[in-house]
């Protein structure tokens, strides 16, 4: 079967993408790549050639390798943010999702615009996701903003009416459950 330019520029992404992801996890782990090849029930030369990208292994390989290095392979929902333009011209950002944040991140402490926010404190939260609905970037909402809190603030947020109305259907969703990352 032949493949479209597009094709195999998909293929070679993923096998770069793929490679990257077989190193870090080795370095991680302290191995070398006899070393992860052999605990892995693979050989070296296959072993370098997925850390290249020369070659993609099946879905199980990748998942036996990724295992013998301490990790495992695992699906991760991805967030597309879409970009809205503020009555004043200013942008912000709309996530597709939100996501649950571990405790420590949820309840932590935000450095944004060079004031810390203490998360865990009610007050502070409601003025930091105010400032980040409205100002934030796209990682600064993933870092800061957890799904649950933010449902639970939703009615006392301070937002201008078009942010507002841009946010709703997605906190309708979590208000639900649905489309919530955990």
């Amino acid at each position: 079967m032949v493949s479209s330019p597009m094709e195999a520029a998909h293929a070679a992404f993923w096998a770069e993408r793929g490679g990257l992801l077989f190193r870090q996890a080795r370095h991680a782990a302290s191995m070398n790549q006899r070393a992860l090849a052999s605990v892995s029930g693979t050989s070296r030369t296959t072993l370098s050639a997925y850390e290249h990208g020369r070659k993609s292994p099946t879905l199980e390989t990748a998942g036996r390798i990724l295992d013998a290095a301490g990790f495992r392979l695992a699906l991760e929902p991805k967030v597309e943010f879409t970009t809205r333009e503020s009555g004043d011209g200013r942008l912000f950002h709309v996530p597709s999702r939100l996501p649950r944040l571990p405790v420590a991140a949820a309840l932590g402490v935000a450095r944004l615009r060079d004031r810390d926010y203490d998360l865990a404190d009610r007050e502070e939260r409601r003025a930091a996701y105010a400032l980040l609905l409205c100002e934030g970037g796209p990682q600064e909402l993933l870092d800061h903003v957890d799904a649950v809190l933010l449902a639970e603030l939703w009615d006392e947020l301070d937002l201008p009416p078009h942010i507002r109305a841009e946010w709703r259907p997605l906190m309708e969703d979590a208000q639900h459950g649905v489309g919530v990352i955990t």
